[in-house]
């Protein structure tokens, strides 16, 4: 079965506006609605929780008040003047190793996510554009992967490739991409017979400046909406796989792992609610955010959704 770009009329009619510039008008709804989502009530929470943990992950050194990794106090101390959040099981002390473990958390699950968009969009991409057996190969890996539960396979692939913080963001990356590919291959599947990339095919456009300059800007704001979203998954993936022994190796403060040490502890109740605390912050910030880009650069799928939860 061959591949080939899609095949259009020799005399399709090129406008004028896109014999001008062929490019999609998306790219610039995309830099003018951007700005406008961070200024929603939604945006401006998310923004805000969002800024205050990034000033904490990267001032961390400075704003814990002790090692993260000393035993310097007695175990299992409720919140005090001395320790604000209480000690743990070790005697460290659990505000320090909160902070610490931001510096970690938050880099590796923007880091998987934005792995996970680039590669499940260029394969979504090339499966939505060529079709033919490129789409069947590629949309039927991703079939396989949706046919598992999400945190089902990462912890298989987690458990196989052992534990540690560069294992647990590959078994999440292998298990995210396959919703960023579905989701650009029905986009670019819809945007390849619009008239400006006709128009740019027959003006000479190869395939790979078709779909980096003429469908990419149809892609690119439910990628970031999917991808905001997405980074409240990682985390929530991340810890979870760290409460199972699966991911940052102790003593490497870890708030999946805080929370784990946590569980047994029932009277120590600090230990594991504020890590958890934490998480939830984090994870609405990401989803206010992604919700109020949803809604300005897509108003139609909000609206939607407002009439079905109605």
């Amino acid at each position: 079965m061959s591949i080939g770009t899609p095949k259009q009329p020799a005399n399709a009619p090129i406008t004028e506006a896109a014999r001008r510039d062929p490019v999609d008008p998306g790219l610039k709804r995309w830099q003018i609605r951007f700005p406008k989502a961070l200024r929603t009530p939604l945006g401006i929470v998310g923004a805000g929780i969002l800024v205050l943990w990034l000033i904490a992950a990267i001032f961390a050194p400075l704003l814990a008040p002790f090692d993260a990794l000393a035993q310097n106090f007695p175990r299992l101390s409720a919140p005090n003047g001395e320790n604000l959040l209480g000690t743990d099981t070790l005697g460290r002390d659990v505000l320090s190793r909160i902070l610490v473990a931001a510096r970690t958390t938050l880099p590796a699950a923007v880091f998987v996510v934005i792995c996970s968009a680039l590669l499940g969009s260029v394969l979504g991409a090339i499966a939505g554009y060529f079709g033919r057996a490129v789409d069947e190969i590629i949309m039927r890996i991703a079939d396989l992967v949706f046919a598992f539960p999400t945190i089902i396979l990462a912890m298989v692939i987690a458990a196989a490739l052992g534990p540690g913080l560069k294992n647990a963001i590959i078994a999440i990356l292998l298990v995210s991409w396959p919703s960023y590919a579905r989701v650009t291959r029905s986009l670019v599947m819809t945007a390849r017979g619009s008239e400006y990339v006709i128009a740019g095919r027959l003006l000479g456009f190869s395939a790979g400046r078709s779909l980096a300059r003429e469908i990419a800007p149809n892609v690119i704001s439910p990628v970031v909406v999917l991808a905001t979203l997405d980074v409240g998954s990682a985390i929530l993936t991340m810890a979870g796989l760290s409460f199972l022994s699966l991911g940052a190796v102790p003593p490497t403060p870890d708030w999946g792992a805080m929370i784990s040490e946590g569980v047994s502890q029932f009277a120590a109740w600090w230990i594991a609610f504020f890590p958890g605390l934490c998480i939830l912050t984090i994870v609405m910030a990401f989803n206010f955010i992604g919700d109020s880009l949803r809604d300005t650069l897509d108003p139609h799928t909000a609206q939607e959704v407002g009439e079905t939860t109605s």
